[in-house]
């Protein structure tokens, strides 16, 4: 199984894969996108989409700290 990675510089996310933001600081994530197909992570993004929109300038930002990002994907 695909691992969602943590990632520093502003790489174009590989293909099968998509980049989110999560917590206070914004830490971007790399998140394979079988990911999509999971009821909770789903969910969370349906929370992203009432909470901010869907403004194209910031990406994918998640509503939640990356304790919960990080037990959510693992």
């Amino acid at each position: 199984m695909a691992k969602v990675r943590a990632m520093e510089r502003r790489e174009t996310a590989p293909k099968g894969h998509f980049v989110v933001y999560v917590g206070e600081h914004y830490k971007r994530f790399v998140v394979p996108t079988f990911y999509l197909n999971k009821p909770c992570f789903r969910e969370l993004l349906d929370k992203a989409a009432e909470e901010y929109g869907f403004r194209g300038d910031r990406g994918i930002v998640l509503p939640c700290d990356e304790a919960t990002f990080l037990r959510l994907t693992h």
